[in-house]
């Protein structure tokens, strides 16, 4: 199986996967660990890709999106962004909108309790 059949598998077989570097449980970069830390906080369910674990999927995710960095968000298999993007999203409530558009559960109230804290 190559990266990219790994990275279609994991993209198509669960409603929100995050490819990171580390984990949900352990973030490695801060980049990864503030997207972490949102989809944590918000009670997302999520799978958790390390990149860091396989060189091949690390490069394969940049392939596959097109987009050059990591962390990447996938939502219903398509690329939603990386950390500035999802930062965003999260501060203007585009995050909320889209999970509640695509049948994802979140805590609307922990979601609130980030943009407070941030606005």
């Amino acid at each position: 199986m190559t990266a990219q059949d790994k990275i279609k598998d994991a993209v198509t077989a669960n409603e929100v996967v995050l490819f990171m570097k580390g984990t949900k449980s352990m973030p490695q970069c801060g980049f990864s660990s503030r997207v972490a830390g949102v989809l944590n906080f918000m009670g997302v369910d999520y799978a958790d890709v390390n990149v860091l674990a396989d060189d091949e999927i690390r490069q394969g995710i940049k392939d596959y999106s097109d987009w050059p960095t990591i962390p990447q968000l996938y939502v219903k298999g398509e690329f939603v962004g990386g950390c500035d993007i999802i930062t965003e999203m999260t501060l203007s409530g585009e995050l909320d909108t889209l999970f509640a558009e695509n049948g994802v559960a979140f805590d609307k109230d922990a979601a609130e309790k980030i943009r407070e804290a941030n606005g």
